[in-house]
C-alpha cells in the first residue's frame, strides 16, 4: 500500500518541491495551505501516516497545528520544516512533538531520506530523486575563502586540496561517532572540520556541520551532513578559479 502524506505548507514554489520530492518516495501527498485546511484534510480519523508540517503558517504555527491534530486523537509521526536556522528554534519544534525538523531550502533526497526513515516498513524502496537545481545552494564560497587567507589563491587551492583529501575520513570518522552514539568524539570531530570549512569557504559543509552540532542525535542532521560531504567532494572547484 501507498503510503498518504499530509504536506502542509503556504509557500507555492516551496509546496510544489516537497510535494514532488514526497511523491518519489514514493507517497500519495494531500496539500494544505493552512492550519484550518489541514485540520479539514485530516479529519477525525488517522487518514495519514505522516505530515510534513511548515512551522510558520497564515493562521497560526506548526506547533499549534501538531497539538491540534493530537488532540483528536491521532498519531501519525510528524516532521516540521522551516527556513529558520537558530538552534532554539529548531529545539523548540522538537520538543513540541516533531520527529525531525528540515531546515529550508533541503535536497530532495534528504527529504525523502528522512521521510522513509519516518514511515518505516509502510513504504518501498525507490530511487531517489535528483534536488531541483535552484534549491541547490553552492559548495563552495570563493570570497569568504580568500578573506580568510588574504586574498591568496595559491593558498587557497592548497588548502582546498588538503581539505578534500581529508573530507573522505573526516566524513566516516563523524558517520562513526554519531551511530555509536559518542556525543564527546563528534563534536570534537564537527569543532575541527567547521574551523576548516571556514578556512577554504566549504559553505555547504559548514552549515551541514552547525546543524549536527546543534541536533547531535538527529538522523535528518546527519544525513545531510552525509549528502553535504558528497555534494562537497563532487564539485571541487578548479584550482585558480575562483
Amino acid at each position: 500500500m501507498t503510503a498518504r502524506i499530509l504536506l502542509v505548507e503556504d509557500d507555492p514554489t516551496t509546496c510544489a518541491f516537497l510535494a514532488a520530492a514526497a511523491q518519489g518516495v514514493p507517497a500519495e501527498v494531500d496539500i494544505a495551505g493552512s492550519c484550518a485546511a489541514a485540520l479539514a484534510l485530516a479529519g477525525e480519523h488517522d487518514r495519514h501516516d505522516l505530515w510534513l508540517i511548515d512551522a510558520n503558517l497564515p493562521d497560526g504555527d506548526g506547533a499549534g497545528l501538531l497539538a491540534a491534530l493530537r488532540a483528536r486523537g491521532l498519531r501519525a509521526p510528524a516532521l516540521a520544516h522551516t527556513a529558520a536556522r537558530e538552534p532554539g528554534i529548531l529545539a523548540a519544534l522538537r520538543e513540541a512533538g516533531f520527529r525531525e525538523v528540515l531546515v529550508k531550502p533541503m535536497p530532495a533526497t534528504t527529504l525523502q531520506l528522512v521521510v522513509r526513515d519516518a514511515l518505516g516498513a509502510r513504504v518501498r524502496e525507490a530511487p531517489l530523486a535528483a534536488a531541483p537545481a535552484h534549491f541547490d545552494a553552492g559548495a563552495w564560497d570563493d570570497v569568504a575563502a580568500l578573506a580568510a587567507l588574504n586574498g591568496e589563491q595559491a593558498h587557497v587551492d592548497a588548502l582546498r586540496k588538503l581539505f578534500l583529501d581529508e573530507l573522505p575520513d573526516t566524513r566516516d570518522g563523524v558517520r562513526d561517532a554519531a551511530r555509536a552514539g559518542d556525543v564527546e568524539r563528534l563534536r570534537a570531530a564537527l569543532h575541527r572540520l567547521r574551523a576548516s570549512c571556514g578556512f577554504v569557504g566549504a559553505a555547504r559543509m559548514a552549515t551541514s556541520v552547525e546543524e549536527l552540532q546543534a541536533a547531535p542525535d538527529s538522523e535528518y542532521a546527519l544525513a545531510r551532513f552525509l549528502q553535504a560531504a558528497q555534494d562537497t567532494l563532487s564539485s571541487a572547484p578548479v584550482p585558480g578559479d575562483a
